[in-house]
């Protein structure tokens, strides 16, 4: 009786930790959508913190004097589709127009993202060959 309880006991112990792996895995996961992927559900995103992959639209960046509060536009070129967002904060040296950027944070009622972090991609920078 005493090895049927600690088998048992076990069994449980080993599906705790495999569904608490699972979920903080899930949880983790890095996901963002593109543009037009956030525009066509913006509606059940808003007030959500969320990642959206684009383009930073040439001409679209304005930055004002004391340079923390930057205003830009994003798209995806693919479909046509932009959105513009705020950033309140520090700039990465990599961010210009025409790179791809993932912005993180939250959709707000005028229509404007408010992204309080900015990742930029270079790709490019590091393919093979380059």
């Amino acid at each position: 009786m005493g090895k049927k309880k600690f088998l048992i006991g076990g069994i449980i112990l080993f599906i705790a930790i495999g569904y608490l792996g699972y979920t903080g895995f899930i949880h983790s996961a890095t996901y963002y959508y593109e543009v037009s992927e956030f525009l066509e559900l913006e509606s059940s995103l808003y007030g959500q913190s969320v990642r959206i992959n684009g383009t930073v639209v040439p001409g679209s960046i304005k930055q004002e004097a004391q340079g923390l509060v930057l205003k830009f536009t994003i798209n995806d070129i693919e479909k046509d589709a932009s959105l513009p967002v705020i950033y309140h904060g520090a700039v990465p040296d990599t961010f210009k127009a025409g790179n791809d950027v993932v912005v993180e944070g939250k959709y707000t009622a005028e229509g404007t993202f408010e992204a309080t972090t900015i990742l930029t991609k270079c790709a490019s920078k590091y393919a093979p060959g380059a």
